[in-house]
């Protein structure tokens, strides 16, 4: 009897207890999700690339977020198919959203179908890079006034990026930089695979990165000691940066004091060879280091 009335008793209290945790619970709100900011774009439509889901406008001015220039957005995946009904010289609107420092344009509207300007030059198709293909081996300088050469690198894999140091937008050459340094970061911990590897940045801001500009825009992210031994950046004469950039499907023009650009990133292999060719920003510094890793092969 003492037993079933003890027992009886805890199993009230146990509900007395589950009863108050809920209505604790219930009387919570739960936490607010981050809200995203939205901003009006209105402009000029320069270049569709549905492949790449991206958007280059000439836009006006976006109050609280940027003057007006010429760049280039990205849509979400599930508004891919509008970009076939969108062609250079459309007016449009669309709504900016920026959750962080991510950003995309949705709500795209054509206010005005564009007329096609019957001398334009229909611009060429590229050839997509495809693995196996010779990287070319074009002159560089380094951050230290050195010149370099992609041949230098024969016996190791590399990586190798494409940016310039004013590039404004989080989601493009900032975060290309940011990525490097959490491989780099990842390789040097790694001694054996460390010898085998190197990063490569190089700006096609062929005028303003000189070779000073590249050394204090990238000892920051250097971990190694000397700075630069295993992650180096360069540039080089316009025609070397174009020779270099259109056989990896880079795309850039200069605007006013910037430029409009896609993101190329490559992985090259040891005897100089693509190995793995990145379009945009969707790939992770953990992918990065896992193809350098197969590139670089066995250690000898």
């Amino acid at each position: 009897l003492f037993y079933s009335r003890r027992m009886a008793n805890t199993s009230r209290l146990a509900t007395l207890i589950l009863l108050g945790a809920l209505a604790v619970a219930g009387c919570r709100r739960p936490a607010p999700a981050p809200t995203a900011k939205r901003y009006p774009v209105k402009g000029k439509v320069v270049a569709v690339d549905v492949a790449d889901r991206k958007i280059t406008i000439d836009h006006q001015d976006i109050p609280g977020f940027m003057p007006a220039m010429t760049m280039p957005f990205v849509v979400l995946e599930k508004d891919q198919a509008l970009l076939d009904a969108i062609s250079p010289g459309d007016e449009i609107t669309a709504t900016l959203v920026t959750p962080d420092t991510r950003y995309w344009i949705e709500e795209i509207v054509v206010v005005r179908k564009g007329t096609p300007d019957p001398n334009a030059t229909p611009r060429p198709q590229t050839r997509e890079p495809q693995p196996g293909d010779v990287v070319p081996d074009v002159a560089l300088v380094n951050q230290d006034g050195k010149a370099i050469r992609l041949a230098d690198y024969r016996g190791k894999a590399v990586a190798l990026t494409f940016i310039f140091t004013r590039c404004p937008l989080p989601d493009f050459c900032p975060l290309m930089m940011k990525n490097f340094a959490q491989a780099h970061a990842t390789l040097v911990a790694d001694s054996k695979l460390a010898v085998r590897t190197r990063l490569l940045a190089v700006s096609f801001d062929t005028q303003h990165d000189t070779p000073a500009v590249l050394r204090a825009h990238g000892k920051p992210f250097q971990k190694t000691t000397p700075p630069f031994a295993q992650w180096q950046l360069a540039t080089g004469t316009d025609p070397a940066i174009r020779t270099l950039g259109n056989a990896l499907g880079l795309d850039y023009e200069e605007e006013t004091g910037s430029f409009t650009h896609n993101l190329r990133t490559a992985v090259i292999d040891p005897q100089g060879k693509l190995f793995r060719f990145y379009r945009g920003n969707d790939w992770t510094p953990a992918d990065l280091v896992a193809d350098l890793r197969s590139a670089a092969g066995t250690e000898p």
